[in-house]
């Protein structure tokens, strides 16, 4: 509840700055103007199943992509409002995230977990560039850093890795959803709210493209991206060969050094941080030059 309040008060101070700024800026319609852009991204996530189970823990080798299309509207000199769809995977697997020489994440390495998530995010963000363009498109600045934040909804799936250590009665190598197994007991949702918010900077090509860089960020307040959150269950309440496999029958228990590894109760995930996810990459916006209408004489 407390991230909630500060994520809400920090999205809330944001839009506060915007309505500001459109209130004290006089823009007209004629300078107002759409641009449409696609985006291809990497994406990453921080959550259990990373090096460190925190932030911003990240194993580069488990970048996937991400792609998104966009409708930006320019409202005054420094503010824009952006809807957004996109499309991409989050992936993490113990055996090469955790260094089982490292005793800190020697655990994380026999716990022996995998996973993948293809997430379907919508977003609207306010965008606030830190140099104004006062003029119209067409005299827009060649080199624009900006900021932006807004709200989020996601959608994903995540999936687990069947290895050779399955059961014959599961298909090894096939991809397993997680949720219906309840792994840890619990019916989580596998949709969500996130708090976008992130960084970029965009480069004028010509008078009617601009191509960017930039990294965004996603807040949830879900800590099952990765079907990992708190501690083992009993594998008798486990419904399935999948659901006991994964909910701790893939353990890497090696020469005895962790006695009752997977026992009821025992640690699984951290479940004191939620997870992430994070997109880096190139924008292209296309601008929709705006009518102009030619003054009528009588």
């Amino acid at each position: 509840m407390k991230q909630i309040f500060t994520y809400t008060l920090a999205l809330a101070s944001v839009l506060s700055l915007v309505a500001s700024e459109a209130s004290a800026q006089q823009f007209s319609k004629r300078k107002q103007y759409n641009s449409v852009g696609v985006s291809v991204n990497a994406m990453n996530y921080f959550g259990d199943i990373t090096p460190k189970p925190s932030i911003p823990s990240l194993r580069f080798g488990a970048t996937r992509p991400n792609i998104g299309v966009n409708f930006t509207h320019r409202f005054t000199p420094r503010i824009s409002a952006r809807a957004a769809l996109a499309y991409g995977r989050i992936t993490g697997d113990d055996t090469k995230a955790a260094d089982k020489n490292d005793q800190d994440a020697k655990y994380r390495y026999n716990r022996n977990m995998s996973f993948r998530n293809d997430l379907a995010e919508i977003s609207v963000v306010g965008i606030f560039d830190l140099i104004p363009n006062r003029n119209t498109y067409i005299k827009r600045p060649d080199l624009v850093p900006y900021v932006f934040g807004g709200i989020a909804a996601y959608s994903g799936n995540p999936k687990g890795l069947v290895g050779d250590n399955a059961p014959s009665s599961l298909s090894k190598g096939s991809y397993v959803a997680l949720q219906p197994l309840k792994t840890e007991g619990v019916d989580y949702n596998k949709a969500g709210i996130a708090i976008p918010f992130g960084g970029g900077v965009r480069y004028k090509v010509n008078k009617s493209f601009d191509v960017g860089l930039e990294v965004g960020f996603r807040k949830t307040f879900n800590d099952y991206l990765d079907d990992v959150s708190t501690n083992y269950i009993s594998q008798a309440s486990l419904s399935s060969d999948a659901a006991k496999y994964f909910g701790g029958g893939n353990v890497l228990v090696v020469g005895g050094e962790f006695p009752n590894f997977n026992a009821p109760g025992s640690q699984r995930g951290k479940s004191d941080e939620d997870d992430w996810y994070v997109t880096t990459g190139l924008t292209v916006n296309y601008i929709l030059a705006p009518k102009v209408k030619s003054p009528k004489f009588r």
